[in-house]
This record gives structure tokens, C-alpha cells and sequence, in this order.
């Protein structure tokens, strides 16, 4: 039961598609692939190679000619899942599954004929890897056992090598598949893979059957939103001013300030664009500056380590480059601004972790000038 074109194809198009979704902006939270369950359901197309020059040979035993044979190959399958996500890369997944019904029709120059037709069904047991290729792709593979109930009915007056027309048959083989994972919203994704059974039917024989299947899967107790907590305003003390006359206006004093901002309070997912919230709280960070000359001001940003080193370097200075866009347009001078992206190169803390990945998403501007007034 080899179907390797089949198998090469149903791949090529899994990641087609994959591709073609990565275009979608809808938010996300890049936290959502740490949720430690899951449940799904898959739909699609499984196909069995029936042993078409076994049966003929069976058949014409007799000296009768085959004057027909047809065959069923093709059904529909689907399946029900459980996992549990171990770490960002590796999840466990038990799941039940039904691969559907696989015939034939047979018929012989002397008036005989025989139908058959095969059934599978079972358990399965799968260890899930999971390589990210962006913050909503990854691509899926998977090896495990499955244990499968196969039964077996054959009718018709030919039923010559068949010892039990109806029989049932327990087994436990190794299963494996391929695919991609695109993560549609915060709790929801889409799968498209190939997985191939190996199966031994009722009558001593052993092959592959092979699904080519879309899911959708559902995370559970997916974490809430972070909301955004602005920088606590610095509070100075007023100069203390004499009863008689004027105290003298002070000095410049040199001043450096360092403000950190999380990426989701400054921009939506996979985006390089300040949002509107984003907005507001580098206003707020503005109106703090009122009263102080600024002479230089650095935005450097930062990513956590999902997706490629380049795409994270590119993404983190866009975001730099935006925020620096938007302070020029509220009037502060280009050749003061300067930006600088880091990517996932200056981590605060562990990227193991959904917190530490959260920490390490900021875009981080530091302000250097003189102030002759506070606020």
C-alpha cells in the first residue's frame, strides 16, 4: 500500500497554504503556544491500496477468467485529539480516529463473484514536534503507536482463500505524520497534515492507509491580556524661594531617562505601525519632558527569540524607526532621534518562559539633554 507521490503532494500543498495565510493581521497573543491543553477535531481524505493482483490470482484459481474488478480506495476520515503541550517545541496528543471503509467488487467469467470490504478504527499515542518558522507558523511532525480495530467482510460464491468472511483484528503499529500550523487567533488554530497508519487487516495482510486532514485546534486557559503599565512619573522637589526677592532661575542641570515600553502597548501583532494606545502613552512620555532641552534621544527595540534571528534584527528596527516617526511629528528634531534594533540579541530575561518572553518585547528609548524646570 505505497503511495508516495500521493504523500509528496498532500506535503507541497500543506505548505502552500500555510504560506499563502501568513499574509492575515488578525492579534495574537505569541504567549498562546505555551497554553498547556488543547483539543481538536480533523476532517479529510484517507486512501488504502487494495491487493488487487492477490485477489485475481485467487479468483482465476479455479481456471474461471475475471471478466471485473473494481475497488474503493478512497474515504473519509477524521479524527478527535487531546494533547498536552510540554514546552515551546514538544507536545504529547492521544487521539481517536477512524480511517473509514475500503472495498472491492469482483466478478468471474463463470457467473462468480466476491465483494469485499475492509474497516479501521483506533487509538493513537503521538509525540508532537513543533519548529516555529514565524510567530504564527510552525511546522508539525509527529511519530507514534496506534492500536486499530481492522474488520473484515467478504460475500459473494468466490470465496475461495477466505477462511472467515466476517473477521476482526486488534493490532498495535507505528503511525507518523507532517504538516503546518498556522495560529488564527489566540486560542484557535489550523493544521493541515499527512499522516500515514500502518495497519494489519483481518486476513494476514499489513500496509499503510494515509489521511490527508485540515483541523482545528482549541488552547485552553490561554493567558490574559498584560495590560500596559506606564512608567511612574518622576517627581522633583521645587527650589525653595526667598520671601524678599527672587530666587535666581537654576542652572541647566544634565539629565539622562530611561523609558521602557512593552511592544503590545505600542503596536499590534507582527506590526511596525504605533497603534493608537501606543500613541497615547508616548504622549504621556512626551508631556514628562516638557521643561528639558533634549540633545539626543535613542529608541532601540527588542524582540524575544520566536522566529529567525533576521526577521526579528529587520522587525525590531521598523519598530524603532516608527517610534521615532511619530516623536518627529510631534515636533522633535530628526537629527537628535537616533534608533538602533536589537532583535533577540539583549534578552532581560528567559525566553523559555511566556513572562520572559513577554519582558524581552519592549522598545527601550533613553533621553539625554539639560532641564531648567521640572514636572
Amino acid at each position: 500500500m505505497n503511495i508516495t507521490t500521493q504523500l509528496t503532494l498532500a506535503i507541497a500543498a500543506a505548505f502552500a497554504a500555510g504560506s499563502a495565510s501568513a499574509a492575515d493581521d488578525t492579534f495574537i497573543n505569541p504567549d498562546w503556544a505555551n497554553s498547556a491543553w488543547y483539543v481538536g477535531g480533523s476532517l479529510g481524505q484517507s486512501r488504502a491500496a487494495i491487493d488487487d493482483k492477490r485477489l485475481a490470482r485467487s479468483l482465476t484459481a479455479s481456471g474461471a477468467a475475471l471478466t471485473s474488478f473494481t475497488t474503493d480506495e478512497r474515504e473519509l476520515g477524521y479524527k478527535l485529539l487531546v494533547g498536552k503541550q510540554l514546552n515551546q517545541y514538544f507536545a504529547l496528543e492521544a487521539g481517536f480516529f477512524d480511517l473509514g471503509k475500503f472495498g472491492f467488487a469482483a466478478t468471474t467469467s463463470r457467473n462468480g463473484n466476491l465483494r469485499g470490504e475492509a474497516g479501521f478504527r483506533g487509538v493513537n499515542l503521538d509525540l508532537v514536534g513543533q519548529l516555529p518558522l514565524t510567530q504564527r507558523l510552525s511546522l508539525l511532525g509527529r511519530v507514534g503507536a496506534q492500536y486499530a480495530r481492522t474488520t473484515t467482510h467478504f460475500s459473494g460464491n468466490v470465496l475461495t482463500g477466505v477462511t472467515s468472511p466476517n473477521a476482526k483484528e486488534n493490532k498495535t503499529n507505528a503511525k507518523a505524520g507532517l504538516g503546518l500550523e498556522y495560529k488564527l487567533s489566540e486560542a484557535l488554530a489550523l493544521r493541515g497534515e499527512v499522516e500515514r497508519y500502518r495497519i494489519s487487516d483481518a486476513v494476514g495482510n499489513r500496509g499503510d492507509v494515509d489521511l490527508l486532514s485540515l483541523s482545528l485546534v482549541y488552547k485552553l486557559g490561554r493567558p490574559a491580556a498584560r495590560p500596559y503599565v506606564a512608567p511612574a512619573p518622576v517627581v522633583m522637589a521645587d527650589a525653595p524661594v526667598a520671601e524678599v526677592a527672587p530666587a535666581p532661575a537654576p542652572a541647566p542641570q544634565p539629565v539622562s531617562e530611561k523609558v521602557s515600553f512593552a511592544a503590545e502597548a505600542l503596536f499590534d501583532f507582527d506590526k511596525a505601525v504605533v497603534k493608537p494606545d501606543g500613541k497615547v502613552a508616548l504622549d504621556a512620555m512626551l508631556a514628562k519632558l516638557e521643561g528639558m532641552n533634549t540633545e539626543v534621544m535613542i529608541a532601540v527595540g527588542h524582540t524575544d527569540s520566536v522566529g529567525s534571528d533576521d526577521y526579528n534584527a529587520k522587525l525590531s528596527l521598523r519598530r524603532a524607526d516608527a517610534v521615532k516617526a511619530y516623536l518627529v511629528s510631534k515636533g522633535l528634531e530628526p537629527a537628535r532621534l537616533y534608533t538602533e534594533g536589537k532583535g533577540e540579541a539583549q534578552p532581560v530575561a528567559d525566553n523559555g518562559t511566556a513572562a520572559g518572553r513577554a519582558k524581552n518585547r519592549r522598545v527601550n528609548i533613553e533621553i539625554v539633554g539639560t532641564r531648567t524646570s521640572s514636572r
